[in-house]
């Protein structure tokens, strides 16, 4: 069980490479806003409830901190503005809820079947209510097809 997990999202997973997610968003916790949050994929990766494997890190920023530049290829830098319940914590670093991940992958183009399988994975694990569940299959069916 990860050691930092907070506020009941138990059972998320460990990743061997969770070193190299504390120094990527430290790195933009640092330069950018410490309201960073990992985010879309990386979220998803994370949950554990696909088989997506991301190939960089996903990150949101508030709007008000726009970047100018991306100074690193590792990163997908997203802006938009987190409401409190959208954000979580994991291994001691924010990270949007798996709704929240869900919502920002459909408008990002992350392939359907990969959302399909987070959304019954994820109402399998009891990481998303009843109500997000069907708002999210119920997007994707008419957004995706």
């Amino acid at each position: 069980m990860p050691s930092g997990v907070r506020r009941g999202v138990n059972g998320l997973r460990e990743s061997g490479s969770s070193g190299d997610l504390d120094r990527a968003l430290l790195r933009v916790r640092r330069r950018v806003d410490p309201k960073a949050a990992l985010s879309h994929e990386t979220a998803l990766d994370i949950y554990d409830v696909s088989d997506l494997i991301p190939d960089r890190y996903h990150v949101t920023v508030p709007q008000a901190r726009r970047i100018r530049r991306a100074d690193n290829a590792a990163y997908v830098v997203h802006e938009g503005v987190l409401a409190p319940g959208q954000v979580t914590w994991w291994e001691q670093m924010r990270v949007v809820t798996l709704a929240a991940a869900i919502e920002q992958c459909l408008g990002f183009g992350t392939p359907a079947y990969l959302l399909r399988q987070a959304i019954g994975r994820g109402a399998a694990k009891g990481w998303l209510r009843h109500a997000d569940r069907a708002r999210l299959a119920e997007r994707m069916e008419r957004e995706r097809g």
